[in-house]
């Protein structure tokens, strides 16, 4: 079979994605009961968000099946969720937004990934490639480029904290330097670390993305205003060069698809476009439960009381039990921050790797995340080989017993790495 470049491209395998299949293959079947998984991504089961998703979709299904199940509908997205996105951002920011203002996508990461293919790749401009302002980020955006080498990440500054903890802080200046930019994505709060843009950093990425004339898609699948899973430092802005991304996902539901975008519409035309020539639309019964529990309180209502809580008690509670468990004498540190779905680790030293890390965990019935995954080329970007290997991320979502046992084994792994005995 023939592919083409592009096809060539998307048909690979990522080297997360390999990693996520190879859980996939060794949990599968009776065994999976002795496994610790501490990769997932899915959010956690938490009782209250799941029945308050169950309500507005059996609501959805008595009331609006005809409408939403039986009919095509408008690829910007469906008008109950449209004019509720409107008045809700309305209310709790003061936005005044028309249906101009707004696309509705299956997930946020189909709105990214036609962003990507709609302002950057080759042109009459020349090659100009999506580039994530700071690496980590989330894995997921590596795929959205259909060409080789069309997406770049800019290192970020590392600052050493006490207490085996460290921060990534925004390299603005390298930033700048780049001279392909066609658009600029990031999430916040960001996957792997959980760390949130600040006042200033939004401020100077807008500043950036109005002197270049290129959007910059801000992601908040973790953030404000819901599901704030993770700290969030800066409220969304309403700027003509930002594109802000929102999704169910990660409030409660990744299973139905859909979330949405909001920004000038010299960039929501064409991706209203782009849906409608490519998914003709996002499902519809999922947009009119998520128009209901925006319109009646119920979404910010489980965020405050149940979602924000949870994440934070969940990291409050791994992170003791690492400054607990793992061995004093070795420079491990993790990433600052409040809530979050993950932990995200560096240990600072020569001997480690991050995939010997996950071989030497999967034979002890464990898994992890590389961390070389969450970085763009990292061999290419001065003074990232090193450190890209020598992180990884652990999830949050798994039971709180589940997760000491694992980290119980961490450390017996990082003793062994450190003491360079076999396993």
């Amino acid at each position: 079979m023939r592919l083409s470049l592009s096809g060539t491209k998307m048909a690979g395998l990522s080297g997360l994605r390999s990693i996520m299949e190879d859980v996939a293959a060794s949990t599968a079947g009776a065994s999976a009961d002795g496994w610790l998984n501490l990769s997932v991504g899915n959010p956690a089961p938490i009782p209250v968000v799941r029945d308050m998703w169950r309500a507005a979709l059996t609501e959805s299904i008595a009331e609006d099946f005809d409408e939403a199940g039986c009919r095509y509908g408008p690829s910007r997205g469906s008008h109950a969720l449209v004019e509720s996105v409107a008045d809700y951002f309305h209310r709790t920011y003061g936005w005044r937004l028309g249906p101009e203002n707004i696309v509705v996508g299956p997930g946020s990461q189909m709105v990214c990934f036609a962003a990507a293919a709609l302002f950057a790749g080759p042109g009459v401009h020349g090659e100009r490639r999506i580039v994530l302002p700071m690496v980590p980020d989330y894995t997921g955006y590596q795929g959205l480029c259909m060409n080789d080498d069309g997406i770049a990440g800019v290192a970020p500054l590392i600052h050493r904290e006490e207490d085996h903890r460290f921060r990534y802080a925004l390299d603005i200046e390298a930033l700048r330097r780049r001279e392909d930019i066609g658009t600029m994505l990031i999430s916040s709060p960001g996957n792997p670390t959980g760390r949130a843009l600040s006042r200033p950093d939004l401020e100077a990425l807008t500043a950036l993305a109005a002197e270049r004339e290129v959007p910059l898609l801000v992601d908040h699948a973790y953030g404000a205003p819901f599901p704030r899973i993770a700290e969030v430092r800066t409220e969304p802005v309403l700027h003509d060069s930002v594109v802000n991304c929102f999704s169910a996902s990660k409030a409660g539901l990744p299973g139905e698809r859909v979330g949405f975008a909001i920004g000038h519409p010299k960039y929501m035309a064409p991706l209203a476009a782009f849906m409608s020539n490519s998914v003709l639309h996002a499902p519809q019964l999922a947009q009119h439960a998520l128009a209901r529990v925006l319109a009646d309180g119920r979404l910010d209502e489980t965020t405050r009381d149940a979602i924000t809580p949870y994440y934070r008690e969940k990291k409050r509670f791994v992170a003791e039990l690492l400054d607990e468990v793992l061995p004093g004498d070795v420079d491990w540190r993790m990433h600052s921050g409040d809530g979050g779905m993950f932990c995200w680790l560096w240990v600072d030293h020569p001997w480690f790797d991050d995939t010997t890390l996950y071989e030497r965990l999967k034979e002890r019935n464990v898994f992890v995340v590389p961390g070389r995954h969450f970085f763009v080329e990292p061999r290419l970007t001065p003074g990232l080989a090193d450190h890209a290997t020598r992180c990884f991320r652990l999830s949050l979502s798994a039971n709180e017993k589940v997760i000491t046992e694992g980290v119980h084994r961490l450390a017996d792994v990082l003793c062994e790495m450190r003491d360079g005995t076999a396993p």
